[in-house]
């Protein structure tokens, strides 16, 4: 017997609300699995957040939008100058070259010779505090800091880069006083002419130079471009020309050092009397964050003693004692620690050469053993200095 009518639209009506229920379960997992769904998310907080810094709201495009997630909020960075250890008179060019005009412009706006920079270059090798010293720039000028992630500017949309990179501009024009800090620069605005570079990449670079000079021209726009690089030889010479200024940031010298770890023990349990001079010169040719991964270790001996004298009575010892202080002893042990696994990294690196020499596997070896002998040279003469 065949089905009635009403069977039939119910059974119909039923397979609808099924099919609709299925399409519906499956755009919402498209929906979730959509990364512009989280940078739309994240956008909205963070516009949200940066209408009440700017005490008014504020308006952006779908690109700012994009930006907008890489903005930092000067009252959400915990380093400033006297967190950077040594580095005085760099630190000192600074204020005067870019925290001060951003902080009192009205100092900088009579005649010509004294328009702010537009432009500062860190350099220096790695672990020195290139993004240190970028950060404090920003905590201390107050500003906004957009922190241009590269991996963000490009796109799979023609032309969508060209308008992200106007977007990082326009950004910092509307949040102003600004900060658009570009880490690694060499790695998005190298030389161009390269014959494996893109036809994209060389239109975003293009895009980038001309609103640079946009606002280079206007003598009122609160904003800065500064860049860190640790390869300051593979930029492109137009980009060099729009950084007016260019600090090293090199590897810390014997009181530098002795800075460094001051600062670095500032707070912490140590014993009184810890001769940093001393440490020192055992870290000849550290750099800034080797000497923090020191005191890091350093201070994980005195929890490691707690653990081993009170393991059997773990819960009385954590409610009645305390690790002991950071001693000197416990960061020289570190500091020699450290040195024997950087010759042990470097033995094997030789080793592992010399076992698959050929001509060329020797001649490679020869380089990596006589750039050792100029790098350790060049330093002796500037300790020397």
């Amino acid at each position: 017997m065949g089905k009635t009518f009403a069977q039939q639209a119910t059974d119909t009506l039923i397979a609808s609300v099924v099919g609709l229920l299925c399409v519906s379960c499956v755009m919402f997992g498209l929906r979730q699995l959509d990364p512009s769904r989280i940078i739309a998310s994240d956008a909205k907080k963070k516009k949200k957040e940066l209408g009440r810094r700017l005490g008014r709201p504020i308006k952006l495009n779908a690109y700012e939008d994009v930006i907008a997630c890489d903005v930092v909020d000067s009252n959400d960075i915990n380093v400033d100058f006297s967190c950077v250890g040594g580095l005085d008179d760099v630190k000192s060019a600074l204020k005067e070259l870019v925290v001060l005009p951003l902080k009192r412009p009205d100092l900088f706006m009579s005649g010509k010779l004294l328009r702010p920079l537009k432009g500062v270059l860190l350099y220096g090798p790695p672990g020195t505090g290139k993004t240190m010293l970028a950060k404090a720039i920003a905590k201390e000028s107050e500003a906004c800091f957009i922190n241009v992630r590269f991996s963000n500017l490009a796109s799979k949309w023609f032309g969508d880069a060209q308008k992200l990179v106007a977007a990082v501009f326009s950004l910092a024009y509307k949040l102003q006083p600004a900060i658009i800090f570009m880490d690694e620069i060499d790695s998005f605005l190298g030389k161009r002419g390269v014959s494996s570079e893109h036809e994209a990449t060389n239109l975003m670079k293009t895009e980038f130079m001309a609103l640079w000079d946009g606002f280079n021209t206007d003598a009122n726009a609160q904003v800065i471009v500064l860049a860190a690089t640790n390869r300051p030889y593979d930029l492109d010479p137009a980009i060099l020309r729009r950084l007016p200024r260019t600090f090293e940031v090199g590897m810390p010298d014997r009181s530098q050092r002795a800075a460094i770890l001051e600062v670095l023990l500032e707070g912490e349990n140590v014993e009184d009397g810890i001769d940093t001079h001393a440490l020192a010169d055992m870290t000849e040719g550290y750099s800034g964050s080797d000497l923090t991964e020191i005191a890091k270790q350093a201070a994980y001996l005195p929890l490691r003693d707690y653990l081993k004298e009170f393991d059997a009575v773990a819960e009385e010892a954590g409610s009645s004692s305390r690790p002991r202080a950071i001693a000197f002893d416990d960061l020289a042990s570190v500091i020699a620690t450290n040195k024997l696994s950087k010759q042990a990294a470097e033995d094997y690196r030789d080793e592992e050469a010399a076992g698959n020499a050929d001509d060329g596997g020797a001649v490679f070896i020869d380089l990596l053993r006589s750039l050792s002998v100029q790098q350790n040279n060049s330093h002796n003469q500037k300790h020397n200095r």
